[in-house]
């Protein structure tokens, strides 16, 4: 049996997960953007985003698994309740590791009891390093 390409998941709600964006398109490797707005993925959609999983945050029965192969996934926080929301959802796409990526200290613990594999601190906007372990499959 085959198995499908999975692709990287990124809610990318600040410049840090732009530059993340553009690093995976450099390096073509598969991704989607997770949004919950329109207006969002309008902006993502600007820099060269092909794929997107809108998701209403607010209704968890609408939390449908989503027709792309879920990999990993990379939310680059921009609010604690969003991120936590986001957290739950991919949660139940994936079972790849989840990855936060951080400006704040505070909510560590609360994303790794939420399912988030690793929260990653960061004060820069450069997170490539988080790319070393990619590759195209």
């Amino acid at each position: 049996m085959e198995q499908r390409q999975q692709f990287i998941l990124v809610a990318a709600s600040n410049k840090t997960g732009e530059a993340f964006i553009r690093k995976l398109m450099l390096q073509k490797l598969p991704f989607a953007a997770l949004v919950n707005s329109k207006s969002e993925a309008a902006r993502l959609e600007e820099i060269g985003v092909k794929h997107f999983i809108l998701v209403d945050t607010t209704e968890e029965r609408k939390w449908v698994m989503p027709e792309l192969p879920v990999g990993k996934v990379y939310l680059f926080e921009s609010s604690l309740n969003l991120c936590c929301r986001y957290i739950r959802v991919c949660h139940m796409w994936t079972s790849e590791p989840i990855y936060v990526i951080t400006h704040s200290v505070n909510p560590r613990l609360i994303y790794r009891a939420l399912g988030a594999s690793f929260v990653i601190h960061t004060n820069s906007h450069d997170v490539s390093f988080l790319l070393a372990s990619q590759r195209p499959e």
